[in-house]
């Protein structure tokens, strides 16, 4: 745990919060900020600023558990959908950096404003070349 990280604090229960599940590795909290009813936040209890960090063994144990809680969430809330989000980097909106999964129901509301572009081959043929010899 990092004394100065307030996610660190609210994943192993030095803060009060509305806990939805806890085991191990994990508590689910819910969003003190929610962007809709529902909002969670599934906070890993060591701290690890993004995925970049995350042991593998975790990251694969994040996921399963993120199905596990949307799943619950879709049912309990009667959302029309849900949205798992993960950000990394002040570029991708990171606020807080210790590392932390959204699982968001979905109302039918519009939250993310992504404008499509065009696909450019060169620069995916780079990244496919590059990812043959490192992967």
């Amino acid at each position: 745990m990092k004394d100065d990280c307030i996610f660190c604090k609210l994943a192993n229960g030095v803060i009060e919060t509305n806990t939805l599940y806890e085991d191990d590795d994990f508590r689910v909290i819910f969003d003190a900020f929610p962007v809709t009813k529902g909002h969670v936040l599934i906070l890993a209890k060591e701290h690890y600023a993004n995925i970049y960090e995350l042991p593998e063994e975790l990251a694969s144990k994040v996921f399963v558990l993120a199905k596990k809680i949307a799943t619950f969430i879709k049912e309990v809330t009667g959302c029309e959908g849900v949205n798992v989000l993960q950000n990394n980097g002040v570029a991708a909106d990171q606020t807080i950096f210790h590392f932390h999964v959204h699982i968001i129901p979905r109302y039918d509301e519009k939250l993310f404003n992504l404008n499509q572009g065009e696909l450019d081959q060169k620069v995916v043929d780079e990244i496919i070349a590059k990812a043959k010899e490192a992967l």
